[in-house]
């Protein structure tokens, strides 16, 4: 809407003229500290901390060095809105922002150049920084933070030592009542010391030399070294965690493919707060589908452990001779006809892909045991041949292959046979893919009379189906050779000389087969979880270092806490020492290995100065987002992560939120596991240790939807730049006088359908953008982008600003006179709404009040002050700038930042005037009513037929039809006598 320079009036509310004023207005803001928050105590504190505190969260975001589009900023704007919103209502606003700075991109891009990554990710957060500020966001300055700041650094290994100088014992109690806390490492070596406590493997305390008490200690601890299967990404050349893998087996960043290997890493022991971390989730007000996909990935289930003896492996000495297994069914054990282990499981002997090429590392029979069928065998002479060539087969697939259900399920027999500890009877163990080493105990019984998959197995194999549930009312009716019975019913079949469940139902069967399992010393109720411990290392440079070193026995030791922060050495090459991004085989290093002067160092931790070496891993991403909202309390302590007061003030539990944590926190779903499960986790370990003030760090939560955008192809099928597509869905689309093809998604540099701030800045200002963005629809719900539509929202403010000034001069054109009656109900009735639609976060509804209110405010001769004013107020947490210019011109000196939101002071306005509503039966008025004109039809039709005269013409009887047209009439249908 630009106009040849020199025509256009000097006071025309123009992109030029908005992007003037909201310069020199985000300059007055920070030149005056506007929206700093004051803490209780310490470097920032102030008067305001006597408020209610009111902690304002946004997703930690990644400085990308692709900058922003128009779809990243529709949260930040929702919740700047809030902040505004909540400071004009008299709370202390904490709202700030801050970068999640160790990424795999930057990491990436010194691969490829050289670059350090420090100078690509603070040119990254440079340029992020700038787009925010020109979006007039209302932070905190003070606050603000990366994870990659050498202080923050210092707490992230801080935070870490307190983890990994903690276990857990399930014996004590949490702070809020909860079974089972951690509790400091040195409780512990208390505990062994006296007995209290059992060595894991038997052996006696007392017995133990230092380095074997040290290895005992390690296996306890919250964060340890296990070697375990893992997701090795060639690609990156790194490991992954199960949340960074998708669903096709490939990399979250980068889409390369995925193996699992058998590797030394860091783990957090995250499993042991399975029970706290589902329990907890009632007590936080989040969105019930990300309560739910939390509950679904944590994944608890309760059953019963079964030990199977396996006399070959106990002959043949293997590393176990038994196989325990976990079921949630152990009322169906006199139905288990095979069992399946994973490729991986120690009672076969060897590693996977380490054993020699005939199997001989193998601790399987040499020869098929008597009764073996051919089907069982892959066509192997001998069970090590089978196993070897099907464990090999296996190594190559991932775990999203071997998990996926779809398939069919295959597998060969070990030459094993397990002993079902109900009948004695001898059950063939297959060795199968699709279980998993890790998950469980890498063992399952099978029963295929009652489950589709193990009934497709055993007709595959040719394995018995026994039945041990039937239908109540027929329990020996159904045909087993048509498929598996997978109803409820009743226990049949299912006895030995020392206990029969035949008759009893699902429930009652479980727990009379618990009991007997327990009571015979062959196995005991069991808990269990879907979750997994947190693989919590990786092969990278740009991360934090462990603050650990290893000793020559292979012990770790914690860094003394003053030696923090341990920072990143410098190194020239930063890709992974050894790895082929195209070979499943090839074997993580990290690039910290080249630093050996870094890595190789002499320490005093005690007992003389000695020679360790550091760890050459660095901890994943996910670590510094895990806490920073508790920094952005108190982010210059120096003696502490935050002090205690700040924290309590900040985060603590109120009467309104008893769980605890930040007020409001706004981010996509895309977080709801991985991110938002890892800092419950760690703000849980942290408050049993008596860190913080509570056991949760989020206690509402807010899931926004997307912008999105339409993408254009040409007849190649390659996208086209969407901004020079002409036409609409009615004559087509073309592009450069070709025909091209709409479709829709997300915004992204491949689809060539990015639109940026910078483009909406220049072209309409930052608070038409801000309008805009709010105004497309419902905060949570997903919507379109559509540059075009932004004018409207553009027109909304030049109307306002014509209704505030004159455009010649710029002067204020408002009067003084009092208001008329319909413009001060419409004032008040406008003030309360759009209250209310603040306060629940539904800022496009609110905004469609407020142009009505301005749209009045048009049609009027002349525009009250007394109307103005409080539309102003109430639009300035959306349009912020040009609120704050046109207050200023009203003659007000002051920011309106904390200026009082409106209120109504005389309740009569919102008393609405009446209509009389005429009430007929069968077409003749019966009755008169005066309701409101606002009243809609159901509330006016229940009126109607509360009236003396309409109940004497029903007599008793439900109306044929009742015909409303509110707020005017109403027309009951009768049968006519």
């Amino acid at each position: 809407m630009t106009q040849t320079p020199g025509t256009q009036p000097a006071q025309r509310y123009t992109a030029e003229l908005a992007g003037q004023i909201e310069i020199e207005w985000q300059d007055r803001w920070e030149e005056r500290g506007t929206f700093y928050a004051d803490n209780p105590e310490g470097d920032l504190a102030g008067p305001l901390a006597t408020s209610t505190p009111f902690f304002l969260l946004d997703m930690f975001p990644y400085p990308s060095g692709k900058g922003l589009h128009v779809g990243h900023p529709l949260g930040y704007i929702a919740t700047d809105t809030l902040a505004r919103f909540r400071r004009m209502k008299g709370d202390n606003v904490l709202y700030t922002m801050g970068y999640d700075a160790f990424g795999l991109p930057a990491e990436q891009f010194a691969v490829q150049t050289g670059q350090h990554p420090r100078i690509t990710t603070e040119q990254n957060i440079a340029n992020m920084r700038r787009q925010l500020r020109r979006l007039g966001l209302s932070h905190d300055s003070r606050r603000t933070l990366a994870t990659t700041d050498t202080d923050y650094v210092r707490w992230t290994q801080w935070i870490f030592l307190q983890i990994f100088n903690s276990w857990f014992d399930p014996h004590a109690t949490a702070p809020d009542g909860s079974a089972g806390a951690a509790r400091p490492i040195s409780e512990l070596r208390e505990k062994l010391t006296s007995g209290e406590v059992a060595v894991p493997d038997g052996r006696v305390w007392a017995d133990l030399d230092e380095v074997e008490r040290a290895k005992v200690v390690d296996s306890f601890r919250l964060a340890y070294v296990s070697e375990a299967p893992v997701n090795w990404c060639p690609g990156l050349g790194t490991v992954l965690a199960n949340e960074e893998v998708t669903a096709e087996g490939r990399s979250e960043r980068g889409n390369y493919p995925v193996f699992k290997r058998n590797l030394r890493q860091w783990m957090m022991r995250i499993t042991a707060y399975g029970k706290r971390l589902a329990d907890d989730l009632d007590t936080i007000d989040w969105p019930e589908k990300v309560r739910t996909m939390q509950r679904n990935w944590i994944g608890r289930s309760e059953g019963a452990t079964v030990r199977f003896e396996v006399p070959a492996a106990k002959d043949a000495r293997a590393v176990e001779d038994s196989l325990e297994v976990y079921t949630t069914r152990p009322d169906t054990l006199f139905g288990a006809t095979f069992m399946v282990v994973a490729p991986e499981h120690p009672i076969l002997g060897g590693t996977q892909g380490g054993e020699s090429s005939d199997g001989a590392a193998l601790t399987v029979p040499d020869e098929w045991p008597e009764g073996t069928r051919h089907a069982w065998t892959g066509g192997a002479s001998h069970p090590r041949e089978a196993v070897a060539a099907y464990r090999a087969q296996a190594a190559a697939k991932s775990e999203t292959e071997r998990a996926d259900e779809e398939r069919t399920k295959t597998g060969v027999f070990t030459g094993l046979f397990g002993i079902n500890p109900v009948n004695g009877r001898n059950v063939p163990v297959f060795v199968a893919d699709y279980v998993l080493w890790g998950y469980g105990t890498g063992a399952i019984m099978a029963v295929p009379a009652h489950d589709d998959r193990d009934w497709a197995f055993a007709k595959k194999y040719e394995l018995e189906i026994i039945r041990t549930i039937g239908p109540a009312d027929d329990p020996e009716g159904y045909d087993l050779d048509q498929s598996a019975y997978t109803g409820d019913g009743v226990a049949v079949d299912s006895a030995n000389d020392e206990i029969s469940l035949n008759g009893l139902a699902k429930d009652e069967a479980k727990a009379a087969m618990t009991q007997w399992l327990a009571d015979k010393g062959l196995g005991h109720r069991t808990v269990t979880y879907r979750l997994r411990d947190w693989l919590f290392s990786r092969q990278r440079y740009w991360g934090e270092p462990f603050p650990i070193v290893w000793d020559e026995d292979g012990c770790a030791h914690a860094v003394p806490e003053e030696m923090l922060p341990i920072n990143l050495p410098e190194i020239t090459d930063y890709s992974p020492r050894t790895f082929d991004p195209d070979d499943a085989d090839s074997s993580p290093e990290a690039p910290l290995g080249r630093a050996e002067e870094w890595v190789n160092v002499e320490l005093d931790l005690g007992d003389g100065l000695k020679t360790y070496r550091r760890e050459t891993n660095t901890m994943p991403q996910w670590a510094g987002s895990c806490w920073y909202e508790m920094r952005y309390t108190d982010p210059n302590n120096s003696d502490a992560l935050a002090s205690q007061a700040n924290l309590e003030y900040w985060m603590g539990p109120t009467p309104s939120k008893v769980s605890g944590g930040t007020d409001m926190y706004i981010g996509g779903v895309e977080h709801a596991v991985l991110h938002l499960l890892y800092s419950r986790f760690w703000q849980k370990v942290l408050f049993d240790l008596g860190k913080v003030p509570d056991s949760e760090p989020y206690h509402t939560l807010f899931n926004q939807g997307y912008v999105q955008a339409y993408a254009f192809k040409d007849a190649r099928g390659q996208y086209v730049p969407a901004d020079e597509v002409e036409g609409d869905e009615h004559t087509g689309f073309t592009w450069n006088g070709e025909s091209v093809t709409r479709e829709y998604g997300k915004m992204g540099k491949s689809l060539k359908n990015i639109v940026t701030p910078d483009e909406m800045y220049d072209a309409y200002g930052a608070d038409v953008f801000r309008v805009y963005e709010m105004s497309m629809g419902p905060l949570d719900v997903s919507r379109p982008w559509e540059t075009r539509a932004v004018v409207g929202s553009q027109r909304f403010l030049q109307r306002l600003w014509r209704n505030t000034v004159d455009e010649e001069t710029g002067e204020p054109t408002v009067t003084d006179d009092e208001a008329d009656l319909e413009t001060q109900r419409l004032v008040a009735r406008t003030i309360v709404e759009v209250t209310e639609e603040y306060e629940n976060l539904r800022i496009n509804t609110a905004i469609s009040k407020l142009i009505v209110l301005n749209n009045h405010l048009t049609s009027l001769e002349s525009v009250p002050r007394a109307a103005v004013e409080p539309l102003i107020l109430m639009l300035s947490p959306v349009a912020p700038h040009i609120c704050e210019e046109l207050w200023m011109r009203l003659g007000h000196p002051q920011s309106l930042a904390r200026e009082p939101f409106p209120t109504v002071s005389d309740q009569s306005l919102l008393v609405e005037e009446t209509v009389t509503a005429i009430v007929q039966v069968n077409g003749k008025v019966r009755a008169r009513l005066e309701v409101p004109p606002s009243i809609n039809e159901d509330d006016l039709r229940e009126l109607a037929l509360a009236q003396g005269p309409i109940d004497k013409a029903l007599g008793g009887h439900d109306p044929l039809k009742v015909i409303v047209r509110a707020p005017s009439l109403v027309n009951v249908v009768v049968p006519k006598a």
